[in-house]
């Protein structure tokens, strides 16, 4: 008996272990992989994580998925402009357009007091603040439309209306403000009865905002609870000029006087007079002077603070908002580094496609259109083919802001594209123009442009950093379909289970799109372009980007060092940009694809892409730090080697006659260009006197080929054409340039020397 007893308690105790052993979390993976990956996985700062909650994923997700396609975008997505805002732009913007004569602008370096007026008036500041609040309410999509077309024109009276919309306060005080705040200050704003900025950049703080030095500490004054603030900001656009003023500082409250909120990256709105949330005003708090952009007319300068005290009332969305602000501006940016910097690229790209696209149809050297000549083609091509891609990248991201996202990696792919392909056109457009482009003066419509470029491409995320850092290093973590969880479950403590979740779902994506990269690569092979050209690079986008995704897991093995590893994460940036401009051309054409000839532009396009891409590739396999990886990653997603090659020079001929000549194309691409109705504007008269020229040449053609002389109808036609081109040729002068006489008394010679006595001699001999 006690023997059967000692068996039941050797049997109790091992089923309670086994029960124990069940119970237990299970592990998949040994420990050490745990560990390893701890180490080597990146560590996610406070700031770090305020901008991973913030805004939303879209389209960059299905790109780390590996499998998006055209046929999801175009059921999801797409972008109509109301009908009010359809008015505005007809109405209101032409008006403004109108009244805008840039190079008097850039010579008073403001614009006049009745366009300043007429902006405030008609509520150009409150474009996308609700109607409730006396706004417009437009969308995104409409906001662009505007600031494109008014930067078309004028780019300092684009900034005035852009910043407002878009880097202003109004969208942090719609979303975060008091109901007090919202009610007295968007209404003024609506109304241009305030004029907003933001302070956010300082001396040590350029795109590494996160580190301001401008500093506040909670105290009490007067029985009221504010903070002490000193603060040096720069490079603050309508600073000069600003009524309120959006500030951005980090918040300490050593004395614990906090009963909401925390301490951290505050925002406040500072009115430069008193009202109701600073009666006693602002001591110490001063805006402007002015910098000077490069000769760019638009208001910018400093904002400054020394020991201000700002009451607790200012801060947007009072004291349960403090330490949140990081937050809070990584929301804005979100959509509005989305915006208006690629408004700007892409009204670049169409005027100088409309301009000198028209302008190489009507100057003839050797007898011919410089149109015709193939090194200018060249040039024309490549305007062509880049702001086709600029136009359905806006219009795609128009569409996802209607959807109501907030991507902040499509959004900085936006502003990266949009930008330096903006800046590629106007450097095209000025080699075509040659000596019209660079003489200054009322007749010069690329000059403007030209010296205000680097701007764009510097503010709000300067370009270098916004591929190497930004795009890459942010869309990995929030955008890999199983990463963040992954990163979330180290960092959050021993969550196994997790982890051995996330880290099962990583290896079978890698092996999925591994996969795909294989069959889809063969695949590809095979498919001839013939007449679907939208189908062969839907294809071929299709194998990149499972490429795209298996190489993106393969480079998870590199852990937090991708972070500081920006030549591998600025080509891992190129490829995810390319992609989505890929994905955006194809959406493009397949809701413009009734335009004739537009078919060759999509070729030159996606060849563009595709090759970009392809070297982008190239570039991670042979630099890739971990040893034979890259090679790994080459023979799995390249096994043949370069595939994809430069658009041919058939190509190049082919889309260039189609932006230089009364095509659909052209008309799609410049589509919302503002052209002045003065017959003495020079883009009015290029407008005027291309489908002329073109009239003409073939009149003149058929002349030579019939051997007879013009008839009384094809000789007013090429009169027209011949005394528009003769206007058109013409450059600026000016008796003086900055007031100052060229010949004055200072240039007459006060020396002398001797005659050459010599000629003679040696005439002689």
């Amino acid at each position: 008996m006690m023997r059967n007893q000692a068996m039941a308690a050797v049997r109790s105790r091992m089923l309670a272990k086994l029960a124990s052993r069940s119970a237990a979390p299970k592990r998949t993976y040994i420990r050490p992989a745990y560990e390893l990956a701890k180490r080597i996985m990146p560590k996610i700062s406070p700031t770090e994580e305020a901008a991973l909650n913030s805004g939303t994923i879209c389209f960059d997700r299905d790109l780390f998925s590996g499998d998006p396609t055209t046929k999801s975008l175009l059921s999801r997505y797409t972008a109509e402009l109301s009908g009010e805002e359809q008015s505005f732009i007809d109405n209101e913007v032409e008006v403004l357009c109108e009244m805008l004569d840039s190079h008097q602008i850039d010579e008073d370096q403001n614009l006049p007091p009745a366009v300043w007026k007429f902006i405030r008036e008609k509520k150009f500041m409150g474009l996308v603040i609700p109607k409730a609040y006396g706004g417009l309410g437009f969308s995104g999509h409409g906001h662009a439309k505007i600031v494109q077309k008014i930067a078309g024109r004028n780019g300092a009276a684009a900034v005035s209306v852009m910043v407002p919309n878009s880097l202003g306060p109004g969208e942090l005080l719609y979303h975060h403000g008091t109901p007090e705040q919202k009610d007295h200050y968007l209404p003024r704003l609506a109304h241009g009865i305030d004029i907003p900025c933001f302070g956010l950049t300082g001396a040590a703080s350029g795109s590494d905002a996160a580190s301001m030095r401008d500093e506040g500490v909670v105290c009490m004054q007067d029985g009221v609870l504010g903070m002490r603030v000193n603060f040096s900001k720069r490079y603050i656009t309508l600073a000069p000029v600003a009524t309120c003023v959006g500030l951005a500082f980090r918040l300490r409250d050593p004395e614990k006087l906090l009963t909401a909120g925390k301490e951290g990256i505050t925002v406040a709105l500072l009115p430069t007079e008193a009202n109701q949330f600073a009666p006693n005003g602002l001591p110490g708090f001063k805006t402007g002077p002015r910098h000077n952009p490069l000769g760019a007319a638009f208001m910018n300068g400093t904002v400054v603070g020394n020991d201000v005290f700002i009451p607790m009332a200012c801060v947007i969305g009072g004291e349960k908002q403090t330490g949140f602000g990081w937050k809070m501006l990584m929301e804005c940016l979100g959509e509005g580094r989305g915006i208006s910097l690629p408004a700007g690229g892409v009204a670049q790209a169409k005027m100088a496609l409309l301009g000198v696209g028209g302008y190489a149809r009507v100057r003839k050297q050797f007898k011919v259109p410089i149109a015709s000549m193939e090194g200018v083609q060249e040039k024309l091509a490549n305007i062509g083919t880049l702001t086709y891609q600029v136009v359905a990248m806006t219009d795609l991201f128009g569409a996802i802001l209607a959807d109501k996202e907030k991507p902040p990696v499509v959004s900085a792919i936006m502003k990266l594209l949009c930008t330096e392909k903006g800046r590629t056109c106007v450097n095209e457009a000025m080699d075509v123009a040659g000596g019209a482009g660079i003489s200054k003066g009322p007749a010069n419509f690329l000059a403007s442009a030209y010296t205000a470029v680097p701007i764009a491409i510097t503010v709000e995320g300067a370009n270098a950093l916004t591929r190497s850092m930004m795009i890459y290093g942010q869309g990995l973590t929030r955008s890999h379909p199983h990463l963040l969880k992954l990163v979330q479950a180290i960092q959050h403590g021993d969550d196994m289970p997790t982890f051995n979740h996330e880290l099962t779902n990583i290896i079978k994506h890698a092996f999925t799109n591994l996969g795909r990269s294989v069959t889809r690569g063969i695949s590809v092979q095979i498919q001839p372009k013939g007449n679907d050209v939208a189908a062969y690079y839907e294809a071929n986008l299709s194998r990149l980007s499972a490429n795209f995704a298996f190489c993106a897991d393969v480079g998870l093995t590199m852990g937090g060092g991708i972070k500081t590893a920006e030549f591998i994460s600025g080509r891992y940036a190129d490829i995810l940009s390319n992609l989505y401009m890929g994905y955006a051309c194809l959406w493009f054409y397949e809701r413009n694809k009734h335009v004739k000839g537009l078919d060759k532009v999509l070729d030159a396009a996606m060849a563009d892409v595709c090759k970009n891409t392809q070297e982008a590739f190239f570039g991670l396999f042979a630099n890739f730090p971990i040893p034979l990886m890259g090679p790994v990653m080459r023979v799995c997603t390249f096994p043949r080697g370069r595939e994809y090659h430069n658009t041919t020079d058939k190509l190049r001929r082919q889309v260039s006659n189609l932006v230089t000549t009364p095509t659909e194309v052209r008309a799609l691409l410049t589509e919302g260009c503002f052209v002045s109705k003065d017959p003495q504007d020079r883009i009015n008269q290029i407008v005027r006197a291309m489908p002329l020229a073109c009239q003409a040449d073939e009149y003149l053609a058929a002349c030579r080929k019939e051997k007879r002389q013009p008839t009384d109808a094809e000789q007013a036609v090429i009169n027209q054409a011949e005394e528009l081109r003769e206007l058109i040729i013409q450059v600026d002068v000016f008796d003086t340039l900055a007031g100052k006489n060229h010949r004055g008394e200072d240039m007459k010679a006060t020396w002398s020397v001797e005659p050459f006595q010599g000629s003679k001699e040696q005439a002689a001999h």
